[in-house]
């Protein structure tokens, strides 16, 4: 076992989650590991608790605490993060944005288009922001949204003003709308749902799942907090939904929704086969739909991103036209 040591994220690791450093650093340390060491507060980042998703920036100094030498194996060369652009790529890219300024770009993303690179995933928005380099500096991811979740991304132009909105997501200073179709329809028009989540099951198939808080998983779950109104309903059948997450969990909206009976149409992950009714329009119905973000002079930034034409064809096909309760908007939600 080797002592405490600390180390300083360098530039290049600026804006990369927390998890990603540490399999970079420590190959050798598991995903399990790792959530157990930040969980207990002895990875530390600033002298404060980290947690996986954590984004990181240039200068901030890690606690790392004593590891084994198998974690501690040296990691391979790294790969090449990103080749250079095609034309139809980078024409492909533009084509998405739906605002920018000198501190951010906003994309209104399709449905099926990954944030970020993964196992066998090669075209995806974080590949794809070279085509807006400026001296060098490649726009920065500062939030997710799910690979088939469509709307609202937005990322930074520069380490300066990711640091300042990946700050400002993290510590939910920026309000989030998203559009749901769900089956059958809550039995409140209004509500919160307050229910912890963990991520179970075996290694490449796991899946959020809430949890009980005195069952033998809470220690490990994460509070998770969503509030939602019902915009219209198409009898009890299903119901146009708006939903305001209070949290970031991985899933969060889809597993909430299944949770409370009510499973995103289009969502087998986690509504099953009933997430799929026969003549429903294919996809899943969950959109990014508004965004509100701090800016460091003046109101806030408010974006708005219309849905995809298959969000439009399943309101259709349920003969939703347009809301009928309030919620559509931000406007329309209390602080």
């Amino acid at each position: 076992m080797s002592a405490v040591t600390h180390l300083e994220v360098r530039p290049e690791e600026e804006g990369w989650r927390f998890d990603r450093w540490a399999k970079a650093h420590f190959p050798g340390l598991s995903f399990g590991q790792l959530q157990k060491l930040c969980r207990t507060g002895q990875f530390r980042l600033d002298g404060k608790r980290v947690e996986a998703n954590a984004r990181l920036a240039h200068g901030q100094i890690v606690r790392v605490p004593p590891l084994d030498e198998a974690a501690k194996a040296p990691a391979a060369p790294e790969k090449p993060a990103h080749r250079p652009l095609r034309a139809e790529d980078a024409a492909f890219i533009r084509s998405l944005v739906m605002y920018e300024d000198e501190r951010l770009i906003a994309f209104n993303k399709p449905a099926g288009l990954a944030v970020q690179g993964g196992s066998g995933t090669t075209r995806h928005i974080d590949g794809l922001l070279a085509a807006f380099a400026r001296k060098g500096e490649r726009p920065r991811l500062v939030h997710r949204l799910d690979r088939d979740t469509s709307g609202l991304l937005v990322v930074a132009r520069s380490a300066e003003a990711a640091r300042e909105l990946t700050f400002a997501f993290q510590q939910h200073k920026v309000r989030k709308l998203y559009w749901a179709i769900v089956l059958k329809g809550p039995e409140r028009n209004h509500g919160l749902i307050d229910v912890p989540l963990v991520k179970a099951g075996p290694v490449g198939q796991e899946k959020m799942r809430t949890v009980v808080r005195d069952e033998e998983d809470a220690p490990e779950a994460r509070n998770a907090r969503t509030r939602f109104m019902v915009l219209a309903r198409a009898g009890k059948v299903a119901a146009w939904v708006g939903l305001m997450p209070l949290t970031g969990r991985t899933h969060q909206l889809r597993v909430h929704c299944a949770a409370i009976g009510t499973p995103i149409l289009g969502d087998g992950k986690y509504g099953g086969k009933a997430a799929h009714p026969t003549g429903a329009p294919k996809g899943l119905m969950l959109h990014a739909r508004e965004l509100e973000l701090p800016q460091p002079k003046g109101r806030p930034l408010r974006l708005t991103a219309e849905p995809p034409a298959s969000f439009r064809e399943a309101l259709r096909w349920l003969g939703l036209g347009v809301p009928e309760l309030p919620g559509a908007s931000l406007d329309e939600w209390p602080d």
